[in-house]
């Protein structure tokens, strides 16, 4: 077992780093091993030397870079240990650490923090994904393309073996984390993740759990920073012998959930930190930014004149009020559509009934406002004319739209959405 290793992490607060700095394809010969994988175990004695042996047979077979595969047992009670120790001195480039606590957050912390590669990587023990997506998984970090690169098992192109019951709970964990922490990856909890060193020097000391929410809370500090995400479709088949707790995961992911939307709602995360520097993408966010202004701007002024008309043929019948809320509703739903596919470049039908329902929310602020506007207007003003009350409508749209489009950039269609497409992922 090493413990020598001294950690790569920087002991300084992650508030006073520097940006990180451009990202740039590794060199062809690199001293120290390129890719480190990690295999956390548990109590693992009977899956752990096949796993072993089979992913350093393939690493030699098909990786064209060095290795080193990093055994990190936390807190096994069986033979586990033992067996990671004679893998350790038998396999060339294997290596093994032990921790004191279980938990497969904190073995992937300390294993991450001690290792010298520059891409670092883990899967779980029991190989439930196919070996053949890890080369695919690392390349776009070795390349310089991307930060971070996760297995998904929900995008087009997967192909997955599990019962209904694991399907289920995937399905609505991920469209939990998507409705309330408006995240744009697929699969969260996937065991299959790589990260590029730079970037986990800078994400894992802002990452509290231990358990299985590290990698949800290490994706989603990545995402809100703007870090590039690429996401692999894999093969995966599901391990019957899983010894997770369902019920009391689910409930630790919850907690998790919970405390990580305060932590960014409150701005306690100092993501600033992760930014990278001058001449990377992050450059090139206030182009982006007043494109979909000017594109968001035209079509607003479309569904505004829309709006308008809708308001002044249906008032006659309706009143003001309900007229108000018929027209703005018509115009929501046309004009969440057209900025879905010309503002922020989203085509075909996936996610378009959630895009739907996020701008009829973003509608109800838009509402609240005129509403509001028109009701005050009547309340001070009984006698105003109909021009008065166009006009009151008119600024109150104005400002309703400036939310909107903030509202639509920041959750509707978040621009990691578009990265994350961009990087040939569904």
């Amino acid at each position: 077992m090493r413990t020598d290793r001294r950690s790569a992490l920087v002991d300084r607060p992650t508030s006073e780093l520097a940006a990180l700095p451009r990202r740039a394809p590794l060199p062809a010969h690199h001293p120290d091993p390129v890719l480190d994988v990690v295999v956390p175990v548990y109590n693992e004695e009977n899956d752990l030397e096949p796993c072993v042996r089979r992913l350093h047979a393939h690493l030699g077979e098909t990786f064209p870079y060095s290795f080193r595969i990093t055994i990190a047992d936390n807190a096994s009670t069986d033979r586990t240990p033992r067996i990671a120790a004679r893998l350790a001195a038998e396999l060339p480039g294997t290596d093994w650490i032990r921790l004191a606590e279980k938990g497969r957050g904190r073995a992937l912390h300390a294993a991450w923090s001690r290792s010298s590669a520059p891409v670092l990587a883990y899967l779980d023990v029991d190989l439930s994904t196919d070996l053949a997506a890890l080369l695919p998984l690392v390349a776009p970090l070795i390349s310089g393309h991307s930060d971070i690169a996760i297995g998904t098992r929900l995008a087009r192109g997967s192909r997955v073996v599990r019962g209904p019951k694991r399907e289920l709970i995937s399905r609505c964990y991920n469209g939990l984390l998507r409705s309330t922490l408006a995240v744009g990856f697929s699969d969260a909890q996937c065991g299959f993740k790589a990260v590029r060193r730079d970037v986990a020097e800078r994400l894992l000391p802002l990452v509290e759990d231990r358990g299985w929410f590290f990698d949800t809370e290490l994706l989603v500090i990545a995402e809100r920073a703007g870090l590039r995400i690429h996401e692999v479709p894999v093969d995966w088949v599901d391990d019957p012998d899983s010894r997770v707790r369902i019920v009391s995961t689910a409930l630790a992911d919850l907690r998790g959930m919970a405390r990580l939307g305060r932590a960014l709602a409150c701005g306690r995360l100092p993501l600033s930190a992760l930014h990278r520097g001058d001449g990377d993408l992050a450059g090139e966010l206030p182009t982006g930014l007043a494109r979909q202004a000017v594109r968001f701007a035209a079509v607003g002024v479309a569904s505004t004149l829309c709006y308008l008309l809708l308001y002044l043929g249906l008032r006659p019948a309706t009143g003001a009020q309900a007229a108000n809320a018929l027209a703005l509703l018509a115009s929501a739903v046309a004009n969440t559509a057209a900025n879905r596919r010309l503002t922020f470049g989203v085509r075909g039908r996936g996610g378009a009934l959630r895009h739907q329902l996020k701008g009829l929310a973003a509608f109800l602020v838009g509402l609240a406002l005129t509403s509001g506007s028109l009701a005050a207007l009547h309340h001070t003003a009984p006698g105003a004319g109909r021009e008065v009350e166009l006009a009151t409508l008119v600024a109150a749209n104005l400002a309703a739209t400036l939310l909107r489009f903030l509202l639509f950039r920041a959750w509707v269609f978040p621009a990691r959405d578009h990265d994350r497409r961009t990087t040939g992922s569904s």
